[in-house]
């Protein structure tokens, strides 16, 4: 179970709310904000979103301007650090050390800058539970996208109302620390 949720009622009622589109107009406005102002406050220790989902900040160069930009997301761990998803489902393979991206954008119609970063500069590094992580990243295409897919709808099934919600393929990130 992920930290600070007890009760399946709970997620349950998190993830109805999050599906909604009123939830798709604030949120992004709202949670990335909030996260940064506590994980500064905490020195990369805490994430309010990561109470219920595993997140990470991002930190990678902008596809257009090169400038560094830092983006709390939420993320499915793989392997070893043990993905949790928000009712304790176990990890996806054994993969230690690797992440998967949603570029879900809260069913928003356009994909969310940060994917276009990374296709651009996929040498990143996360915020993970405090420490600083050196990354690279690739895009999920084909049967290596669906399978994950499969997975992320497991972990939290709201992406598949933000999917049905939109006309284009959400992309999916596979980030693994670097050199591994």
């Amino acid at each position: 179970m992920a930290p600070g949720i007890r009760s399946r009622a709970v997620v349950r009622s998190v993830q109805k709310v999050s599906s909604t589109r009123a939830f798709a107009r604030v949120a992004p406005h709202l949670v990335p904000a909030l996260d940064r102002a506590v994980h500064r406050l905490t020195r990369g220790k805490v994430l309010l979103s990561a109470q219920l989902l595993p997140g990470i900040v991002l930190t990678v160069r902008g596809a257009r301007s090169g400038l560094e930009r830092r983006t709390p997301l939420a993320c499915m761990p793989e392997g070893a650090q043990g993905a949790q998803g928000a009712e304790g489902a176990k990890g996806t393979g054994g993969r230690a050390g690797s992440w998967i991206l949603i570029g879900s954008n809260f069913g928003r119609t356009d994909h969310p800058a940060w994917t276009a970063n990374l296709l651009a500069h996929p040498d990143a590094v996360i915020s993970w539970q405090g420490e600083d992580i050196p990354v690279t990243a690739r895009l999920l295409e084909g049967e290596e996208r669906d399978a994950v897919w499969k997975a992320v709808l497991a972990f939290w099934p709201p992406y598949a109302t933000y999917q049905a919600r939109i006309d284009r393929e959400i992309r999916l990130f596979r980030i693994v620390r670097r050199g591994a």
